[in-house]
């Protein structure tokens, strides 16, 4: 079983920066694919990055691309969501999730595990 904790929330200002940082407790996610999903009340979990375990490139969710970057450090067994020119809409509770086939996936139903959640809050 992968327990994952993700953490680096807090309250930020719009155009403001903030790191996620999510690690497995219990064992390697070195071959997991690794992706970050947020939810913001009453809105549906939404997809926003995925990383491969190996060689690739990463998958980001149209609204977050060329703001957001995910990277993973396996030697550190830690991946990082960093979010830059935060907006408003920007703001939710984000998950870390780790999905065991390989292959990259923008649904949420594909991921086998989640962490606890952080809360991102955007202000104005």
């Amino acid at each position: 079983q992968l327990q994952l904790v993700g953490f680096g929330g807090g309250l930020v200002q719009a155009g403001g920066s903030l790191r996620l940082s999510c690690q497995p407790s219990g064992r390697t996610f070195r071959t997991y694919t690794m992706g970050w999903f947020r939810q913001a009340p009453g809105i549906e979990r939404e997809f926003v990055a995925a990383i491969n375990w190996g060689s690739g490139s990463p998958i980001y969710a149209d609204s977050v691309k060329g703001r957001f970057t995910i990277a993973r450090d396996n030697a550190k067994n830690t991946v990082y969501l960093q979010m830059n020119s935060l907006k408003l809409e920007d703001t939710a509770v984000y998950y870390c999730a780790a999905r065991q086939v390989y292959g990259l996936s923008d649904v949420a139903a594909a991921y086998d595990y989640w962490g606890q959640g952080t809360q991102v809050t955007v202000s104005s």
